[in-house]
């Protein structure tokens, strides 16, 4: 589920609207901020919302996905305004919904066992993914230690989910939502 927020965090980051706390990424992140997830603004989710956040999902990402990742820095006007064009096509009132509604998904995800699908916490999926990297013969010792680092920071930052009903919700549309995925770059 990490690859949602990955993408998430660039879309969000395109228009310049998000909170400093989901512009890192790695293990910076992990040592310097306290949750990807700090200025979210939780709110219970609705079917509509999920499927206008399906269908719109590839739109914006064909607008975001060449666009390199300091592109957030600097946002295009240009990128900005097609990005707000096509949450509004999708009936958000604006982007900024579509990126709340993308972050409300994406908590629940993140708590998501993929192998099950069923919603087991984010602490209980980041420490599976611990446990494999540490038993991961084939990394590096840096980019073992990189990753480890990273993955216990958003450990100390897992942020417990508000709106108990948006479980429900998107494990009913896990397998759309897996989907629709942004693929890590």
């Amino acid at each position: 589920m990490r690859k949602l927020m990955t993408g998430l965090a660039f879309a969000i980051c395109a228009l310049g609207s998000a909170p400093p706390t989901i512009l890192g990424t790695g293990a910076a992140l992990a040592q310097t901020e306290p949750s990807i997830y700090a200025g979210l603004k939780q709110a219970p989710l609705t079917e509509a919302q999920i499927k206008q956040y399906l269908a719109a999902q590839k739109e914006i990402e064909a607008v975001l996905g060449g666009e390199p990742p300091n592109a957030a820095d600097k946002p295009d006007p240009k990128i900005a305004a097609k990005l707000e064009a096509i949450a509004k096509k999708y009936h958000f009132a604006s982007y900024d919904e579509f990126n709340a509604v993308a972050g409300n998904i994406a908590l629940v995800l993140d708590g998501v066992d993929s192998k099950t699908k069923k919603y087991v916490g984010a602490e209980v999926v980041l420490k599976q993914e611990i446990a494999e990297v540490q038993a991961d013969k084939t990394m590096s010792p840096a980019d073992k230690k990189a990753a480890l680092a990273e993955l216990n920071g958003e450990l100390k930052a897992v942020v417990p989910i508000e709106n108990k009903a948006n479980i429900d919700l998107v494990l009913k549309h896990y397998d759309e939502l897996e989907a629709e995925e942004p693929q890590q770059k």
